[in-house]
């Protein structure tokens, strides 16, 4: 092994927060060196919001053809050729991680080297680069960003077919024929509705009594209803029991349901459990470093690890999961690091949209941990079928809720499922930041007709 080459700051992954992160610090000028072991731009970039969103778009373009004549518009038949779907994604991936890769190569005083890292002591991380070569840095500051991967549950049999994850599933050159997909989360119920819009049938096998379970009962009702209309089989409460092949090609899941066992027959499995993270890569013990139990690391609200020196940010520190988030870590520790701040995660607003169509907007507390936390609260609740925009469209699904405190009128809360869902939510993000109450939104002129003008009749249907 040879001598340590010395940093100021040493960033561990190219995710969200450590590629800017590491800019910023080599441009204030300290030397930095930023380690990244797959891929610049994280799981946004290379497996998340970017292919996935891309595909979708695929998928809604092949549902609003099969539509055209609900519109006056003949098209004839509509086909999807997976191969060029996927083609069109690994495009556009692409050119968003060279783009990455080409701005921190131009950046002084930053290297990037592509590599496997994992602790030799609190300060010191060893990197086996992609050529084989070991090299041993040490730095003062170390930032770790190293995201999480999907999550393989403990299923007899899954080991023994040929099952897909949320990354490899977006690898597929043709539609499957019926694709079964255990889990019930957003990764479900996005690539559910996409490949059913592809042409898949589609079975979801969700544990839980509903899916989306951080969602309201409502909501997440109005979800599956919707996922239904659309020609997907929805089952609830259902326990994974085995795997198994079924023929050459065919794969057969058994899940335990309230009305017995039963056994399901596809072309493809698609697990979507969760996620776990990669900090097990890192040999964390050799640094000190805590984990919690389910293996994130353990920060303060200024991102802090229980070692000196030593941040984390994005996904390897739990908490919410979401590309956004992991931007807002990297200018908490911009402003901590760099200028002499003290941001920390307090008070942080978290706001996601769950890109199913029509898309799902959520901020703030839902009804259900409103009530847990003992605000008193007004709820206010409108279908989309109410909305004129939706109606002229052709877009009628969904509905919008907001949680709001009885006493001082300010929201706390909102889901919005609904066309352009995630666009509306923002609205009312903006308002919730600007203190701005509910009776305000209930009487302020917007333009008609748009979608956001159903924040007045919204706001008219309180209840306390």
């Amino acid at each position: 092994m040879p001598a340590a080459q010395r940093y100021d700051d040493l960033v561990i992954g190219a995710g969200q927060a450590g590629v800017p992160l590491s800019r910023a610090l080599a441009e204030a000028g300290r030397r930095t060196a930023l380690v990244e072991s797959t891929h610049v731009g994280g799981t946004c970039i290379n497996e998340g919001c970017t292919p996935t969103k891309t595909m979708a778009a695929s998928a809604r373009v092949a549902y609003l053809a099969q539509r055209a004549g609900d519109y006056g518009v003949d098209t004839g038949p509509v086909t999807v050729d997976l191969a060029r779907v996927r083609q069109r994604k690994r495009d556009i991936v692409e050119s968003w991680r060279r783009s990455s890769e080409q701005r921190l190569l131009a950046t002084d005083g930053l290297d990037l080297l592509m590599g496997e890292a994992r602790f030799a002591g609190p300060h010191t991380v060893q990197v086996r680069l992609r050529s084989g070569e070991e090299r041993l840095l040490e730095a003062e500051r170390i930032v770790v960003d190293v995201g999480t991967r999907p999550a393989i549950p403990a299923l007899p049999g899954l080991n023994e077919v040929p099952f897909r994850d949320s990354t490899t599933i977006m690898e597929l050159e043709e539609v499957p024929e019926h694709l079964l997909i255990l889990g019930g989360g957003y990764v479900a119920v996005e690539f559910g509705q996409m490949f059913r819009r592809f042409g898949s049938a589609v079975t979801i096998v969700q544990l839980a009594a509903q899916l989306l379970p951080r969602e309201d009962a409502d909501v997440a009702a109005e979800v599956t209803s919707i996922l239904r209309e659309d020609g997907l089989e929805i089952v609830l409460e259902g326990h994974g029991r085995r795997v198994a092949a079924n023929g050459d090609d065919g794969i057969c899941l058994t899940v335990a349901t309230p009305d017995g066992e039963r056994t399901l027959t596809g072309s493809h499995l698609l697990v979507a459990v969760g996620r776990t993270p990669n900090s097990d890569r890192l040999d964390p013990d050799a640094a000190g470093l805590k984990l919690d139990e389910r293996g994130f690391l353990v920060v303060n609200e200024r991102l802090e690890t229980n070692v000196p020196g030593i941040w984390a940010a994005g996904d390897v520190k739990g908490g919410p999961a979401f590309t956004h988030i992991a931007y807002d870590d990297f200018r908490i520790l911009r402003t901590n690091l760099l200028e002499g701040g003290a941001a920390s995660t307090n008070g942080r607003l978290v706001p996601y949209t769950v890109f199913m169509d029509p898309q799902l907007g959520r901020v703030g507390f839902t009804e259900k941990e409103a009530r847990k936390a003992g605000y008193p609260i007004a709820v206010a609740s409108l279908p989309m079928s109410w909305v004129a925009r939706a109606l002229e469209t052709g877009e009628p699904r969904g509905l919008l809720k907001a949680v709001v405190h009885a006493e001082t009128d300010r929201i706390l809360g909102a889901a919005v499922l609904g066309s352009e869902g995630g666009e509306i939510m923002a609205v009312l993000q903006a308002a919730m930041l600007g203190g701005v109450t509910a009776a305000t939104l209930r009487e302020t002129v917007f333009a008609h007709p748009t979608l956001a003008e159903a924040l007045n009749n919204l706001f008219g249907t309180l209840v306390g």
